[in-house]
């Protein structure tokens, strides 16, 4: 793993939200484990997960606690800022675009276009991540049972976490203890 500086995390995380649409997890994904290096693919994912649990917009908790763990507060503060900066005034002008020419029938075609490309990269992420992360038995069992939760019976996400993370946290205290 390679050790980025506070201008590599700010253009890294600036690519990332620049890149994302529809979700930034593919893109960081392949940013941090792929390009740079900076993560293995244990380390993003279990990142992830902890960003995921977390209040707020998953990939921005990851680059905050990605960005501390590397330079502290001012790594936070770079990753943040190049993940949102740029992006956000890209969405501004989008907004004022989409509000001078959203009733056009070709702009709504567009938009769910663009949102099925972004559900197929979500699940194609997921695939990848599960495939090359090769995950316990219980580990295995437990995803399943949130996804029947979540999914099948309806059941509130804030349920759903405050049962399934103890339940996460014990398997993988009994795995590592054995």
């Amino acid at each position: 793993m390679t050790q980025p500086t506070l201008g590599d995390l700010f253009f890294g995380f600036m690519k990332v939200g620049c890149l994302a649409f529809g979700g930034a997890q593919a893109v960081a994904r392949r940013v941090m484990v792929e390009e740079r290096r900076w993560l293995s693919e244990q380390d993003y994912a279990e990142l992830l997960a902890l960003a995921h649990v977390l209040p707020g917009p998953n990939i921005g908790n990851f680059a905050v606690m990605f960005g501390r763990r590397v330079h502290g507060l001012p790594g936070a503060l770079a990753c943040v800022a190049g993940f949102f900066g740029l992006p956000l005034c890209m969405l501004i002008g989008l907004v004022w675009l989409y509000g001078q020419f959203g009733q056009l029938p070709q702009v709504n075609a567009a938009m769910h276009g663009v949102a099925a490309a972004a559900a197929g990269m979500v699940l194609g992420t997921a695939l990848r991540m599960g495939t090359r992360l090769k995950p316990p038995p219980e580990a295995i069992v437990l995803a399943l049972a949130v996804l029947v939760a979540s999914v099948v019976l309806k059941l509130p996400l804030l349920l759903i976490v405050v049962v399934g993370a103890p339940l996460g946290i014990y398997a993988a205290l009994r795995r590592a203890r054995a």
